[in-house]
């Protein structure tokens, strides 16, 4: 490969996704900021910069309820119980929010399935154009030994959140796409066939893909999408003493290693 791609970027960025004219003004996908997008709520401003278009009135609508839905205020929860321990030892807000962000991109909740499952139905929906059946892609995929994200839930045998995510898309009239009753469909598969469950990241993203979101702009959209649920669990323990928020005395670890070692070998 040549170097000269460095070359032409060594002191110029040429870029049509935006620019800061400092004392003029800031361009964001061809709009100024301030006079075109300035009535944006930051929610519109936000689907917007991943875009570089107009997502429409009930594409924002649905997507916002995703963020609302999934804002669980419960210390306990993974993502959250970090954000409460950066709290309990006085971690700044920020640190405590990046931390519990960079957890939510986890292999069993969060971002990885969310997108896997946006790709699983992307690949199911080629396999069907090419005249393959969708219960047998399903099985295909369950017998290589693939994880099916979005059905079955760790801890859980229902999702609360599903009635509620697909009454707000019949309101919005996005409860007709393909995607979403691929999505059924495979659940009625998985449930008569393995017992399955299925959980909302499989409505989620099968909602996704019939918006037409690619999995990369899908990930930056869901991305900060726990943050208000972590808020009042950063605050109720940085309110508490410190070091409070499930301590755990030495008599209740369980520890089955030899009972003594010699540290001769690593003075």
């Amino acid at each position: 490969m040549s170097h000269k791609h460095l070359l032409n970027t060594e002191s110029h960025w040429a870029t049509s996704k935006g620019k800061a004219f400092l004392s003029d003004r800031v361009v964001m996908h061809g709009k100024d900021l301030h006079k075109e997008l300035g009535d944006h709520e930051w929610l519109h401003l936000y689907v917007y910069s991943i875009l570089g278009r107009e997502p429409g009135e009930n594409v924002l609508k649905l997507l916002n309820f995703y963020w609302v839905a999934t804002s669980y205020p419960d210390a306990s929860i993974w993502p959250n119980h970090v954000t409460a321990l950066a709290g309990t030892v006085r971690s700044t807000a920020s640190l405590a929010l990046m931390a519990g962000l960079s957890v939510s991109e986890a292999s069993i909740y969060g971002r990885r399935p969310e997108v896997r499952a946006l790709d699983f139905f992307y690949r199911a929906g080629r396999w069907c154009d090419e005249g393959g059946e969708l219960t047998k892609f399903v099985d295909k995929e369950k017998s290589a030994k693939r994880i099916l994200y979005g059905y079955g839930r760790p801890m859980a045998k229902s999702d609360e959140r599903i009635p509620y995510t697909l009454n707000k898309a019949k309101e919005f009239g996005l409860d007709k796409g393909r995607y979403i009753k691929m999505a059924l469909d495979v659940y009625a598969h998985l449930n008569s066939k393995y017992g399955y469950s299925m959980n909302v990241a499989a409505v989620d993203a099968a909602l996704a893909a019939d918006m037409g979101l690619n999995c990369q702009e899908y990930q930056l959209f869901m991305t900060p999408c726990f943050i208000a649920g972590m808020i009042p669990c950063y605050q109720d323990t940085i309110e508490r003493p410190e070091g409070s928020f499930f301590p755990v005395r030495c008599s209740s670890i369980v520890y089955n290693g030899p009972s003594t070692r010699d540290w001769s070998d690593n003075v």
